[in-house]
């Protein structure tokens, strides 16, 4: 890894990946096996923080508004605090750890598209989630991975911004992607020349669809409108941005309670899923950094997140500085239907909170209503606020909506890329990572973004079609925190140590006969 100050002010590649996040380090690792790679990261090294290591520092990370902030802070139009991952290992470094597997009903609807190919059966019985963090509640991010890269083809920059996509335009059918700007408009990186060399935007959901614009692909007027050279008129960049509302009701407990994120998560018929976590701060410490000083409270809080969402909105440019967040509006709660999950789902939870098995957990001086009042009367938003214990949950449900930072969109799949995530109307550009999405996938979705980084789709006739991920003597709580990622949502893995296969019960997953993937690493339980 290197400081993008200090590379030269002209290189050439076989590969430029625009954003080292959960989707794009894993891409870069993977096709420097056998190719020139360039990733550019906007953001710095991961290691060395605190509040990304230690699950205990989880609410820390976001409240952090400095420069040098792995999150960067965004308010939506609709009055939401939200962030976006600005770190070598994007979101695997910011979000609660948890991961599930996408429903087969996301993958009968074809939102996986080729992802679908990746799906393994397995003989026996397999977990559908997990979490990258250990038991000793160390995080670890796809940026651990590094050292599994091809040194010689993988070049790493940081603070590396990307101001625009350069296109060769004159003499041909298509504008084709050749290079890019980036830091301070004084770098420039071009593809070398091969008909297969390609740019990869990851720059997430809201860094893809801003960085097209930025380049002159997207919506004619709105570019025009900020003297931006139309490339390539595509209305439909920035369009079709979900963003899951979530509501949270915050229980403070007599006892003390483990600190702990999301481990388990229910899924409801109505469309909501209920998560929960432990041992927190008050929520306006995680969300407001006006109430960063406020004592912390023995407790957690329940939440429920909309499935879907039925209602969509819409990202547009605030400027031309790549640094400065876009505008996005999700219009929470638009949708009638969205809504009464929302009612549904805070009803569920108060079934849960006034359960036997929970009692011990809360205070019986605090009834539920005095339960919703705290959360109705925290600064969990920007929005003014209206409910009061004699309005009906709905009304509850849009004072207090919040995110739990699954939005996607902006560049979807059949709309702004192909099945294969290639850019429509233009060559040699493809976007890939969770603003392709037309749906968030499964309850936790970073597992799925992983593995766009890891895609083998058969149209992709590059060095990844060919490459194989080799972990050589991975220390074993890596493989513990990753090996589920791996195997049960990617490609079919065998477990090696010196060519012999390792006893699967010891990291309790099943082991497939075949494999383009080889994990080799000490383990007291091998054969």
């Amino acid at each position: 890894m290197h400081n993008a100050t200090s590379a030269p002010t002209l290189s050439y590649y076989d590969y430029i990946i625009v954003g080292g996040g959960t989707a794009g380090f894993l891409l870069a690792a993977t096709l420097s096996q056998k190719a020139t790679v360039l990733l550019l990261e906007r953001g710095g090294s991961p290691y060395g923080n605190p509040n990304i290591t230690k699950m205990t520092s989880f609410g820390a990370a976001l409240s952090d508004l400095s420069p040098s902030s792995p999150s960067q802070r965004f308010i939506s139009e609709d009055g939401v605090i939200n962030s976006r991952a600005r770190v070598l290992g994007g979101g695997s470094c910011l979000n609660a750890g948890f991961y599930t597997r996408a429903s087969t009903e996301y993958v009968k609807l074809g939102c996986c598209h080729s992802m679908a190919s990746l799906m393994t059966i397995f003989t026996g019985p397999t977990k559908v989630g997990g979490t990258i963090f250990d038991q000793q509640g160390n995080r670890h991010t796809v940026a651990d991975l590094l050292e599994y890269a091809n040194p010689s083809g993988l070049t790493v920059l940081l603070h590396a911004s990307v101001h625009k996509i350069l296109f060769a335009v004159e003499g041909r059918k298509k504008p084709k992607a050749r290079g890019v700007v980036f830091r301070g408009a004084k770098h420039k990186a071009y593809l070398k020349r091969g008909s297969k060399n390609e740019i990869i935007i990851s720059a997430g959901a809201l860094g893809s669809p801003q960085l097209l614009m930025l380049s002159g692909v997207g919506p004619a007027e709105h570019l025009k409108s900020h003297n931006i050279k139309v490339v390539f008129h595509q209305p439909l960049v920035g369009q079709g941005m979900y963003d899951n509302p979530m509501n949270a009701v915050f229980i403070p407990s007599p006892i003390p309670v483990e600190v702990s994120l999301i481990q388990v998560v229910g899924i409801t018929r109505f469309g909501s899923y209920i998560e929960a976590a432990g041992g927190a701060s008050s929520p306006s410490r995680m969300f407001s950094s006006e109430a960063t000083a406020e004592a912390a409270f023995r407790g957690g809080f329940i939440i429920e997140k909309v499935m879907g969402p039925i209602w969509t909105g819409h990202l547009e440019l605030r400027t031309r500085n790549p640094n400065d967040n876009p505008s996005a509006t999700f219009n929470y709660f638009k949708d009638s239907q969205d809504l009464q999950r929302c009612v549904q789902g805070i009803q569920t939870i108060e079934k849960i909170v006034e359960s036997k098995p929970f009692a011990k957990f809360r205070y019986e001086s605090l009834p539920w209503t005095v339960l919703l009042n705290m959360a109705a009367n925290g600064p969990v938003n920007l929005l003014p606020k209206h409910y009061n214990p004699s309005m009906p949950l709905e009304v509850y449900c849009k004072d207090t909506v919040m995110t739990i930072w699954h939005y996607h969109g902006g560049c979807q799949v059949g709309k702004v890329v192909d099945h294969d995530y290639k850019v429509l109307g233009v060559d040699s550009l493809r976007v890939i990572d969770g603003s392709t999405f037309n749906d968030s996938p499964g309850t936790n979705p970073q597992a799925t973004v992983m593995m766009l980084g890891r895609n083998k789709d058969e149209e992709w006739e590059g060095p990844m079609a060919q490459t194989d991920l080799v972990l050589i003597h991975v220390p074993m709580h890596v493989v513990i925190a990753w090996l589920g990622i791996l195997e049960r949502l990617a490609t079919r893995v065998r477990l090696l140590r010196m060519g012999m296969v390792v006893d699967s019960a010891c990291l309790l997953c099943s082991a497939a006969a075949e494999t383009r993937h080889h994990i080799f690493f000490d383990c007291p339980f091998s054969r």
